[in-house]
Formats: C-alpha cells, sequence, structure tokens
C-alpha cells in the first residue's frame, strides 16, 4: 500500500462524522446514525418547543420527548379510550387542576387513584387548604427565605408540627382541621346518600356530586376539583386501595353503624367493560403502586391490550418492584399490544406531569386559550 492511496492507488479518504452511520451497515444493527444534539432554549419559548429540544438530548430529557409524542397522539385521536392512573401525594402537592382540565377538555375517560388523593381533593373543594413548608428544619421557610437555621433536628421539628397539629407531606402542611372539616362533610353531604353496599365507582360519582355542591353552597375560591369534575362529565373514578387513606378510614368507620357498605369487586366489571369496549386504549400512569397496577392488568380481563401507554415514575426498575417496572416488561404480560407506543420517563413527576401534558395538548393542536 502507498503513501497516499489505496491498494488500488485511489486516495484514501477518512469518514467524516456526518458521513458515519449514514449508510446501513449489517454489522451494526443497533447502531442508529442519528446524532445527539444540544439544546437551546430561549427566553419566550412555547412548552413544545422545549420539549422538542429535549429530544435532541439523551438519557431522561429524550425520554420527556418520546412521552409528549406518544400522548399527544392519544390525546388528539378520537378513537383512543384514555385511563389515567394518578398516584402519589399529587393533589396536596399542587397538581390537582391539571387532572382537573385534563377531565373537563375530555382526555380522561376512567380515573384510577388513592383514597389519599380524593381526601385532599374534597378539603380543598369544601374549603380547606394546603401550605408550603418545610422538609428539614434547617431549610430556610419561603415565607423567610433569609432565617437563619432553627437548630432543629429533624424529630424536634415534626414534633412541633404534632404540638401545632399540623400534618406534613415532605415541603407540604395541611392543618388537621382540615381532616376534621373532611370528616363532617362525608357524614352530613356523602355517606347518608349512600346508605346501602354500593361500588367504590358509585361511592365515589356521590362523593364528588356532594363536592361540587358544597364548593358552590360555601362560595369556596377554589375549584371544586378532580371528584366534582369527574362527576360532571360522567368519567368513573375507581379506588381500588381506598381503605388506605383517611377516606377508607371514615367509610370503615360509618359502616359499622349503618346498612352503607362497599363492594370491592364492583367495580371490576365496570373497568373492564369499558376496556373491552375501546376502539384503541391508551394509558396515562403517574406514579406507581395500586393505580398503575389497576389500570395495566384491565387488560388481563379481556382480549386486547393498551395500543399506548406513558408513565412518569421515580422508582427505578431493576428492584423489581411494581412501581419501577418498565412498560416493556407489562408489555411480557399482555398488558401492552406489541406494537404498542410507549415511554417511560424517571423522574419527580410533579416536574413531569406538567410539562408533558401542556408540550402534548400544544403538540396535539389544541389552542392556547382551550
Amino acid at each position: 500500500m502507498s503513501d497516499d492511496g489505496g491498494e488500488d492507488g485511489s486516495e484514501e479518504v477518512e469518514p467524516t462524522t456526518e458521513d458515519a452511520g449514514a449508510s446501513h451497515d449489517p454489522h451494526r444493527e443497533e447502531f442508529h446514525d442519528a446524532p445527539i444534539g444540544h439544546a437551546q432554549v430561549r427566553g419566550g419559548m412555547t412548552v413544545g418547543e422545549l420539549a422538542a429540544e429535549y429530544g435532541k438530548a439523551g438519557i431522561g430529557a429524550a425520554s420527556v420527548d418520546r412521552a409528549v409524542d406518544v400522548y399527544a397522539e392519544m390525546l388528539a385521536r378520537d378513537d383512543v379510550t384514555n385511563f389515567f392512573g394518578l398516584a402519589g401525594a399529587m393533589v396536596p402537592t399542587g397538581m390537582r387542576q391539571i387532572v382537573v382540565d385534563l377531565i373537563r377538555d375530555g382526555h380522561i375517560d376512567a380515573l384510577v387513584t388513592t383514597g389519599a388523593n380524593l381526601t385532599h381533593d374534597a378539603i380543598e373543594a369544601i374549603g380547606g387548604k394546603h401550605h408550603h413548608g418545610r422538609a428539614e428544619p434547617h431549610d430556610p421557610h419561603p415565607a423567610a427565605p433569609d432565617a437563619e437555621p432553627t437548630g432543629e433536628t429533624p424529630r424536634d421539628h415534626d414534633e412541633r408540627l404534632r404540638d401545632e397539629g399540623v400534618d406534613r407531606i415532605y415541603n407540604v402542611y395541611l392543618p388537621q382541621e382540615h381532616f376534621a372539616l373532611f370528616e363532617s362533610h362525608l357524614r352530613e353531604n356523602v355517606f347518608p346518600a349512600v346508605e346501602r353496599r354500593v361500588s367504590i365507582q358509585e361511592f365515589t360519582a356521590e362523593l364528588g356530586r356532594a363536592n361540587a355542591e358544597q364548593n358552590r353552597e360555601r362560595g369556596v375560591a377554589e375549584d371544586a376539583g378532580i371528584a366534582a369534575a369527574a362527576y360532571e362529565h360522567d368519567v368513573p373514578i375507581y379506588c381500588p386501595a381506598i381503605q388506605d387513606s383517611v377516606l377508607g378510614i371514615q367509610a370503615w368507620i360509618y359502616s359499622q353503624t349503618s346498612e352503607f357498605g362497599l363492594d370491592a369487586l364492583g367495580d371490576m366489571t365496570h373497568l373492564s367493560d369499558l376496556a373491552f369496549d375501546a376502539e384503541r386504549a391508551g394509558a396515562m400512569v403517574v406514579g406507581g403502586g395500586v393505580p398503575k397496577n389497576y389500570v395495566l392488568q384491565t387488560m388481563l380481563t379481556i382480549p386486547d391490550a393498551y395500543d399506548y401507554a406513558v408513565q412518569l415514575t421515580m422508582d427505578p426498575d431493576h428492584t423489581g418492584g411494581l412501581s419501577g417496572a418498565t412498560l416493556d416488561e407489562a408489555r411480557s404480560w399482555g398488558k401492552l399490544e406489541k406494537s404498542a407506543r410507549n415511554v417511560t420517563v424517571v423522574g419527580d413527576a410533579t416536574v413531569t406531569l406538567p410539562l408533558v401534558v401542556a408540550a402534548a395538548r400544544e403538540r396535539a393542536g389544541e389552542t392556547p386559550d382551550r
């Protein structure tokens, strides 16, 4: 071989970055020619434009953009029945109105959530409020960012909150008198309407009715909330682990001295029928636990499976736990179609949910005033 050419005398040319991978190489099936781009941000860009910049990047950013793309298709298609799973402390941490607006705009056909989220939703509906607080005693309070550290230990911090009658959810505070207000609401406005054995879905519908009614009668400035919106738009709410909440505790107490009772299996027929009748089905799952599994396992009762699925979780998949299990893993169970479009985004759902929903609504073609 000569110094200035190949064996045939032609000059050798080193491949450039643009050339590398530009043509198909059968020996590199896992290699794709799309290079990583570098996200650009600027003032005034829309959230949809920001999500597109995420798509240029790798790791979690790329997953966010793919999630936006899949969820946008779920929202835009009229033939998709949308199932929404809502776990975690999403209502007390301020994500309530996002879900309300999705319900009112016809983007949720069935909601599976926790008794805790329904408890906090009702508290806000009838006049209670959640408040900014501190996760640790040494963190300055948002209302006084220049305050000096208190010198308290974490235990001191929570003992003082207990003495003051305040419950803490990480950095959110809730005065305990709001639970008393909630319990009175249940006994006066909800339970008397269901003095019989009912399904959990029937019970959550009555809760939504009462929340909407009391919200209006009390002149509460805050929106009537998730359960009320679901009731008004005929969207069923399923709460399979209702016992694991203040709402469940109060239901149990009331059942001891009345004809009221909950049929834990009654919802399964209702939900399965909804899935069976769906031309196409999509799942948006926020968090894990029971709501996630209840949404996904529905497809084990019918011949079909989900055509679309997006999961927003904080949990890793390598522990084998359900909350972190990927949607690809769910495909092995037959919960997703082999051809399903699905994305798992790992990150704080209070950060990823607003971003994904806003960008998906924009990408689906919704106008800003909708």
